[in-house]
């Protein structure tokens, strides 16, 4: 950005206020740029909100969707934007700063606003990940209750609760605000799975009505896994199972897999020469993400396991 120019960025919103009064709830897309399930979904509440023979007059509160929060990201079909960061990682930015911290700060006052917040995720173009709703592990214990509460009621097979210490987050944005609030991942590998689709729909109205703002029949449970790992850096997801080296990544497993400590999840193969280097599981679980795009570089993840030692 030249010196002196001064971007303002405006997230694109659409509201809904109901008769009643009750909370404000925010859900929000496209955090990364190659994140396509959460879009697709957002944009369908939007719609069904919209259409006269819906929920929208029967809201408690209202509700705030931001379908693609990370427009230039999105525009360049990356995860980030051109100037490099990674909005994940930049909360909660700053007013004049570039595009991405701008961003950051924009989502960051939106959050504040909130009483209740969902952020919605994938894989992007380089993970698969298993349908899951996660948590921060809140030292308010009132706002940690709440938190399980969302994730359950969102109805995925994975509830995962992990370290609140990781910063720069949406979530650790609503985390120093007091907002409770859920994050949640389902597949990627640069598709958009039509079952991501309406997983993500139902369980935005399903935290709807546990929030008591819509009325709504609750579905049959699907939750599988309830995880509560406190360690730090245990909801980075980008830190488990580096690759030794550059090269190419073949798995040996697949999404959802029961794997034992030093089991292998797949092997890289040296770029230069070839030489096959095998990524051991670190403990006993199930394959929470894998990596789906081949090429790896150095340090970068190729799988994450869910240690099931930690279940609640």
């Amino acid at each position: 950005m030249k010196p002196g120019l001064l971007l303002m960025i405006s997230l694109q919103q659409h509201e809904f206020i109901g008769e009643n009064t009750g909370p404000h709830l925010l859900i929000t897309g496209g955090v990364h740029g190659d994140e396509f399930e959460p879009i697709a979904a957002i944009r369908r509440l939007i719609g069904h909100f919209k259409n006269s023979d819906s929920h929208a007059a029967g809201i408690c509160g209202r509700v705030t969707f931001v379908p693609i929060v990370n427009e230039a990201a999105y525009l360049r079909g990356h995860r980030c934007a051109d100037d490099g960061l990674d909005l994940a990682r930049t909360c909660p930015g700053r007013p004049d700063g570039s595009i991405t911290e701008q961003t950051a700060h924009a989502l960051s006052e939106l959050i504040r606003t909130a009483d209740f917040y969902i952020d919605l995720h994938s894989g992007g173009t380089e993970f698969s990940v298993l349908p899951l709703a996660g948590y921060m592990l809140h030292a308010d214990i009132a706002i940690l209750e709440t938190q399980r509460r969302m994730a359950r009621a969102f109805n995925l097979p994975v509830v995962w609760g992990t370290s609140a210490d990781l910063d720069g987050r949406s979530l650790s944005v609503a985390r120093d605000a007091d907002v409770p609030a859920i994050y949640c991942e389902y597949l990627g590998a640069a598709t958009c799975s039509h079952q991501g689709v309406e997983a993500y729909v139902n369980g935005c109205l399903n935290v709807m009505t546990e929030l008591k703002m819509l009325e709504r029949d609750v579905p049959p449970n699907s939750v599988e896994y309830v995880i509560e790992d406190p360690r730090p850096a245990s909801g980075h997801l980008q830190v488990h199972h580096p690759s030794p080296v550059d090269g190419l990544f073949e798995p040996a497993v697949t999404l959802g897999d029961a794997v034992d400590r030093g089991a292998p999840l797949g092997t890289v193969f040296d770029l230069h020469d070839g030489a096959a280097h095998n990524v051991f599981a670190e403990h006993h679980g199930i394959v929470l993400v894998l990596r789906t795009f081949p090429r790896v570089r150095r340090g970068d993840s190729v799988g994450v396991v869910l240690d099931l030692a930690e279940r609640r």
